[in-house]
């Protein structure tokens, strides 16, 4: 029974697959047939299929819809107002041209805090016109910047991924979010600048990039104290709601801080900080801010729709009993959690693309196996699952063509370059989640 469990289980997986890149289907459409094809198949009857797709879903939705729309916003506004060009110009400054890698890192790694991989991408632009600049090779710079975005958008909260993990393992936002920007930053160093530097040399582009054009940038730009500012402010409430509990305030102050400290309140809060900041003070109308939310939210719509149709899909391996089954196969292992987390994060990612899809059905089927387990740190668990969900990005994940297109990379150098990046990301955050579980 365990093994037919799980040989349909690949082949939902293989449904997902064929439907996106062979028949075409949206993402949603795909999720949705593999979610009935392995209801039906595990035996579930037929009025529980509906019922649990719609719970998966509801229960992955109900707390990430406003902070995809809001973090969507925030990242609009600020490539828009140049926020983000600022603080990469800044590290430039700092840093000369010499050690451009690390400040593209820098710059990565903090404007990919607040907003989602596909946003931080606007960084792109600058890229390329560094690279026309310096005339280095366009690895060298471009790297680093996706190292920085990457690894947080995978391990890092608010990010969507990282999210739905910490609500179905139940885990402490605080502490994900502290021990993930320390575990995040030197697979970031080393999958970043030093991949980069020993890259270089290897792979030559044949193509030219296109360049990229961001919408029409404000031409008066935002101090970089204030950009700074605008991309921090919501960690920064979201880290003052976890060491508030440990402040001598009184009560009705610290549930003011856990409150504006809760996601979808920091990012609105920043939101409307970034509405007057980045946009009223550098000339921008209200109707033009109004229609610059509008304009972002629209892809925002197909995002939530598969991120839906992966909690349903997760729904559905949990009501078909596959968690039971690889529970029990892991015993006959002697798997960790936090290993098995891991490797099921890290084929469903190589078999879907997704990294929000594997981090949430990896964490809805090792969700169960740890419910009578004690002595698992949940937020270590989180971390590691979002490690496997960054391994070997290839021509299923749109990420792969993102960075192919607008670096004007051949498949092959694609292969070479990010595909390898993301993998050095992805073991290297896991190695560092097991020293960290040696200690704490």
């Amino acid at each position: 029974m365990e093994l037919y469990l799980l040989t349909i289980t690949l082949l939902s997986i293989v449904i997902v697959i064929l439907g996106v890149a062979w028949w075409k289907w949206h993402a949603f459409i795909s999720l949705t047939v593999a979610s009935l094809f392995l209801a039906v198949m595990s035996g579930l009857s037929m009025d529980k299929i509906v019922t649990a797709y719609e719970t998966g879903v509801g229960s992955v939705l109900g707390h990430l819809v406003g902070i995809l729309a809001l973090g969507t916003i925030l990242g609009k506004l600020m490539s828009d107002s140049g926020a983000g060009m600022q603080v990469a110009d800044f590290f430039i400054r700092i840093f000369g041209v010499k050690k451009l890698p690390w400040a593209m890192l820098l710059s990565g790694f903090i404007i990919g805090i607040p907003v989602f991989f596909d946003v931080g991408i606007v960084m792109l632009p600058l890229v390329i016109s560094i690279y026309r600049t310096t005339k280095q090779n366009i690895l060298l710079i471009a790297i680093p910047v996706l190292a920085g975005l990457s690894i947080v958008h995978g391990l890092v909260p608010p990010h969507p991924g990282a999210m739905t993990a910490i609500g179905i393992y139940q885990a402490d936002i605080g502490k994900v979010l502290i021990y993930s920007l320390i575990i995040a930053l030197p697979a970031a160093v080393i999958a970043g600048p030093l991949f980069a530097k020993w890259v270089k040399n290897r792979v030559i582009p044949e193509g030219e990039p296109e360049l990229i054009r961001v919408s029409k940038m404000s031409e008066k730009l935002p101090s970089t104290g204030i950009s700074f500012f605008i991309i921090l402010l919501p960690v920064i409430l979201m880290v003052l709601s976890v060491i508030a509990p440990y402040l001598p305030i009184p009560s009705a102050v610290l549930k003011l801080f856990l409150f504006i400290g809760s996601p979808v309140i920091a990012l609105l809060i920043s939101c409307f900080a970034a509405f007057y900041f980045l946009g009223i003070r550098q000339g921008m109308d209200k109707t033009y801010i109004q229609k610059l939310s509008e304009e972002c939210l629209l892809p925002v719509g197909s995002i939530i729709l598969i991120i839906g149709a992966g909690g349903g899909f997760k729904q559905i391996l949990i009501e078909s009993g596959v968690g039971t089954s690889i529970a029990q196969m892991s015993e006959h292992f002697s798997l960790s959690p936090i290993v098995l987390a891991f490797i099921v994060s890290g084929l469903i990612r190589i078999a879907t693309g997704s990294a929000t899809v594997a981090l949430t059905t990896a964490a809805g089927i090792v969700a169960p196996i740890i419910e009578h387990m004690s002595g698992v740190n949940l937020e270590l668990l989180v971390i590691a699952t979002g490690a496997g969900s960054l391994m070997l990005s290839h021509v299923n994940d749109a990420g792969f063509w993102m960075v192919k297109e607008y670096l004007g990379l051949t498949v092959k150098e694609t292969f070479k370059t990010w595909t390898v990046l993301e993998t050095l990301l992805s073991f290297i955050a896991f190695g560092t989640v097991l020293l960290f579980d040696l200690f704490i």
